[in-house]
């Protein structure tokens, strides 16, 4: 991180804590208000349609409407509104109901609903539907205004998605929704007979397009003022944020920057801060105890100076021994040859194994490697070329297992244990070494001892075993098994 985004973070920081909270003051305080508004609207759009469906309901004649939906929903009726539909015909459907006795009640029905409607400015529809049960699919119309043809009487319609399961004679309260006819408030009432059964329902619906649309512009105007009254607020709360914190703390760190300690020098040539605050706040104490600190350090260094050089003598003895012990400890578990952990750290590694997996979970495998052909190449081309031979193969062994220990525990056997990313990957990197070896004992224009070849067997710790050796076994056996395949697929004496 470079020094300027260091100085700045606490500064973004802060500005971010400061800008979200206002943010959420004044959109939340904007959001408030908006939603009390439109509650207040709702409310009374609610009111003024259940009013109006209550009222209308309470004018209409019960029994009239009763015997009107009997009549609407007989096959005979049905039939003859379709072919007044089909034909544009209204007379069909008056002269059916003039011969049931029912034109003059129907037609001063449906002109008292054309009044209301033209005298009730904002009501968009009013009709009065035959409603069948709360689980029905479809409402007859019954009676509707005088813009609506006379056929429309008995007309079944797809009922609202919205209301299908709702007990319409029994809803606690308008609703408003959004649909193919626009924002409509809508409200049910229902109308009964003289022997108190419910005939049918009044429907009321008050278009809210224009309030919806209003709502809208209330909203964007809100949103607007409090834009415009956080960015003032903003600016006001930067403007001091900077002078009484962030500018005093910007100084203070630059300045801190330059103090470099040492018993030769001065406070002034040492850097001690020295600034012009003199404020009794917290930015105050954090100068003045920087301040006091430097002086201490700056003390502490010429105090100690008479005793560093004794210190200095008495630790260059103790690393001296240090590192004698620990080039003595180094090559007591190094092999000479191949400069990998010989048998005695396998073994210290192995004690540190069985200790680790008798915690659950613990996870390692062992990978057990033999040379091919070794004894061959020492007794054919001498030990310096069985040596270059063995230190080949245990190059392409720890290049194999980078993040992995490898050590050689004999002669021609090398081990690796696997943890993390190589046990992770175990399967895949044991089958390229595989391949790796049979590759350059294959590269038949090589010196023998250059054509590295070597058996791997690979076995995972398993919850039942008691020790490392059991799993060090399984590979020992897995790689009998690998050199097997070797000498089948070559012909050749393995040793």
């Amino acid at each position: 991180m470079n020094s300027t985004t260091g100085r700045n973070s606490i500064r973004v920081k802060m500005y971010i804590f400061v800008i979200i909270t206002v943010l959420s003051v004044a959109f939340g305080t904007a959001a408030i208000a908006f939603n009390a508004s439109a509650d207040q609207i709702d409310r009374y759009y609610k009111q003024n349609t259940a009013d109006n469906a209550r009222n209308f309901a309470s004018m209409v004649d019960g029994d009239f409407l009763a015997g009107l939906r009997a009549a609407a929903s007989s096959e005979e009726f049905q039939a003859l509104r379709e072919q007044a539909e089909e034909e544009d015909d209204e007379a069909l459907i008056e002269d059916f109901l003039r011969e049931k006795g029912l034109w003059e009640k129907y037609s001063e029905t449906r002109d008292m609903i054309t009044a209301y409607l033209k005298n009730m400015e904002g009501i968009k529809y009013l009709y009065i539907v035959a409603h069948g049960d709360m689980d029905a699919e479809c409402d007859m119309y019954l009676v509707d205004d005088a813009e609506n043809p006379i056929y429309e009487t008995g007309y079944y319609e797809q009922r609202e998605t919205e209301l299908r399961g709702v007990d319409l004679t029994a809803m606690p309260e308008p609703t408003i929704s959004n649909g193919d006819w626009g924002w409509l408030c809508s409200d049910f009432k229902p109308v009964y007979a003289s022997d108190g059964s419910c005939v049918c329902i009044v429907g009321c619906d008050i278009g809210m397009d224009d309030v919806m649309a209003e709502r809208q512009r209330l909203m964007l105007i809100l949103a607007g003022g409090a834009l415009i009254f956080t960015s003032v607020v903003l600016t006001a709360a930067m403007l001091f944020i900077n002078k009484t914190i962030v500018k005093p703390i910007n100084t203070m760190t630059r300045e801190m920057k330059k103090f470099t300690p040492t018993e030769k020098l001065s406070y002034e040539d040492a850097g001690v801060i020295d600034l012009n605050i003199r404020s009794r706040d917290e930015i105050g104490e954090i100068y003045r105890g920087i301040r006091g600190m430097q002086i201490r350090i700056i003390d502490y260094l010429k105090d100690m100076l008479a005793l560093e050089e004794d210190k200095k003598k008495a630790e260059s003895e103790l690393r001296d021994k240090d590192e004698q012990i620990d080039q003595l400890s180094i090559e007591s578990l190094t092999d000479a040859l191949t400069g990998v952990g010989n048998k005695a750290a396998y073994l210290k590694k192995t004690a540190e194994l069985d200790q680790q997996s008798r915690e659950p979970g613990f996870e390692f495998a062992l990978v057990m490697v033999d040379m091919n052909n070794l004894k061959h190449i020492n007794d054919e081309h001498g030990h310096r070329a069985g040596d270059q031979y063995i230190k080949g193969c245990c190059h392409m062994v720890c290049d194999a297992f980078k993040h992995s220990p490898v050590f050689r525990i004999g002669g021609d056997e090398f081990v690796a244990i696997l943890q993390g990313q190589d046990y992770a990957n175990r399967k895949d990197i044991c089958e390229q070494l595989r391949r790796d070896f049979e590759k350059t004992y294959e590269q038949t224009g090589l010196s023998p001892w250059l054509r590295y070849s070597a058996a791997v067997g690979m076995a995972e710790n398993a919850s039942n075993d008691g020790a490392v050796e059991f799993v060090f076994r399984r590979a020992d056996e897995k790689m009998y098994q690998d050199k097997a395949r070797f000498k089948k697929k070559y012909g050749v004496n393995t040793r």
